[in-house]
């Protein structure tokens, strides 16, 4: 696995694997009274976010805690960036810090590639315009694994606002990587062009929605929008929002939040039991924490096991050697010959 990640593109299937079972790992230790662990101490992790958001930002603060590192977290609003700062200007700056790792947030397709370029630390994209958001699509993917298991085989249905949705692109080429089958639905307005190219097909209508085990609802992103891709929301809402006559007993419903309530999804169907997105909520702590540790910890972890290997390798050549020197009393060593296999007893009137 790369030092930086800033694409789901950069993860091939057993590098996901191995988040989804680091996480696993870690939601062991959130269930602990102390729920720190020490894997990044001495390490700083440099949140920069240059878009508002709570479940993104508190999690990943939240999960460099948890280990141990030391934060450093910035917002545009009310920093340099109001005076003009470019990105550039401020990566430089913070770089002063000497961080580990940069997390990065902005309204700019793209800035987490330039910022990698632009310091010596590892960086994470935590959203790029309208591009990728790979740590949504590790905490869906983990959500949905920890409640059905294996994910190969699963029809899963993207239904809404793809087009300005950064979340629909990651899932795809998540879902996809892991086996699942995807289909992208929404108005022909909110689809963009040749998004099968990512792996999917595409419906403009539910009537197939049916055959889906999970559907996963994008929000309307009114904020991205700078003209009118659908007549109104009433319409959008009649013809593309999950309730419960669309919601079959059999599939599970989810969403990256925050809910648009009434229009993507109805009230009944964000408090059904088939809902999980209080758990994807839940699941960005640890899974940040496994993307955290992943980048910055896990080489270091396989450093040591591999000189633990080395130096087992050696003692075990020595063995095969079939001769174990032992020290006489003038600091002479006389060989004694040992069968492959064999353990020496201790010398009659000596203790191991």
């Amino acid at each position: 696995m790369k030092r930086s990640l800033l694409s789901i593109e950069d993860l091939a299937r057993a590098d996901i694997e191995r988040i989804l079972d680091r996480a696993e790992s870690f939601a062991e230790v959130s269930g602990r009274a102390i729920k720190k662990v020490p894997a990044l101490r001495g390490r700083t992790v440099l949140n920069l976010f240059y878009e508002a958001s709570t479940r993104t930002s508190s999690s990943f603060e939240l999960a460099a805690k948890r280990l141990s590192a030391d934060t450093v977290s910035v917002r545009a609003q009310g920093s340099a960036v109001d005076k003009g700062e470019s990105l550039k200007d401020t990566v430089q700056t913070l770089s002063a810090y000497d961080p580990a790792l940069v997390v990065i947030r902005s309204p700019w397709a793209g800035a987490a590639e330039l910022v990698a370029r632009w310091t010596p630390a590892g960086v994470v994209n935590a959203g790029d315009g309208k591009r990728e958001h790979p740590t949504q699509a590790l905490l869906d993917l983990y959500t949905l694994w920890r409640r059905v298991g294996r994910l190969d085989g699963l029809k899963v249905w993207i239904v809404g606002d793809v087009l300005h949705s950064r979340v629909a692109r990651s899932n795809i080429l998540a879902f996809a990587r892991m086996g699942c089958e995807v289909t992208v639905a929404g108005p022909p307005t909110l689809i963009p062009r040749e998004i099968e190219s990512l792996g999917c097909r595409v419906r403009s209508s539910l009537d197939e929605l049916g055959e889906a085990d999970v559907i996963y609802a994008l929000r309307m992103q009114r904020e991205r929008m700078e003209e009118a891709f659908v007549p109104s929301l009433r319409e959008y809402a009649e013809r593309y929002q999950i309730d419960a006559r669309r919601l079959q007993p059999h599939q599970i419903l989810m969403h990256p939040g925050p809910v648009n309530r009434g229009v993507e999804l109805s009230a009944q169907v964000i408090d059904s039991p088939q809902a999980l997105i209080s758990q994807q909520v839940e699941s960005g702590v640890v899974v940040r924490m496994a993307v955290l540790y992943e980048l910055l910890a896990s080489g270091e972890e396989e450093e040591g096991v591999a000189a633990s290997a080395t130096t087992a390798a050696a003692a075990r050549a020595r063995a095969a050697d079939g001769a174990v020197a032992e020290r006489l009393p003038d600091g002479s060593e006389h060989p004694i010959e040992v069968a492959p296999g064999e353990h020496l007893a201790a010398p009659a009137g000596r203790h191991p």
